[in-house]
């Protein structure tokens, strides 16, 4: 599958980035959980996260696409519990699918124009376009789960993978 194809509704896929000439990405601790704040706001409305693991200069999620209906249902929810917590009707907008491509990009850049801020910074912090790879079966998904959470063993940063705190 071309690193360019669109992700598609319903399909799983490895999800997965590194800094521009492996740079770091993750230059403090603080960078972690704010990336996975944006994480949050621009990817949990398009698809569902199975894992992840953040590494000090690559990231890799396992995912699944939501569809239509499944984005509508988290609008759904997303729009009533913000109309609960300021007590105020004020009118919706209508429902719009978002496209998980175009959300992916806009993390990469949100995360990329914070990061250059803080430090002070300019030009492209990852490299090239994120990389995907569809899962086409459940043996490929659960090696996929195991290769994500084994990743910063692999590397060197911890002996047992549950030792890594920037993993699901």
């Amino acid at each position: 599958m071309s690193d360019t194809t669109r992700l598609l509704p319903g399909r799983y896929y490895h999800i997965y980035h590194r800094g521009n000439n492996r740079e770091v990405i993750f230059r403090e601790k603080r960078n972690y959980p704010y990336f996975l704040k944006l994480y949050a706001k621009y990817i949990e409305p398009v698809a569902f996260t199975y894992a992840y693991c953040l590494l000090s200069n690559h990231f890799h999620f396992a995912i699944r696409v939501k569809t239509e209906d499944e984005q509508f249902i988290w609008w759904r929810r997303h729009q009533t519990s913000e109309v609960s917590q300021t007590s105020e009707v004020s009118q919706q907008e209508p429902f719009k699918p978002l496209d998980p491509s175009w959300q992916f990009g806009k993390l990469f850049n949100s995360y990329t124009r914070a990061f250059n801020r803080a430090y002070h910074r300019s030009g492209s912090l990852f490299e090239g376009r994120f990389k995907r790879k569809q899962v086409n079966s459940l043996t490929h998904f659960l090696n996929l789960i195991a290769y994500i959470h084994r990743n910063p063993v692999h590397h060197g940063f911890v002996e047992d993978p549950a030792d890594w705190p920037y993993s699901s």
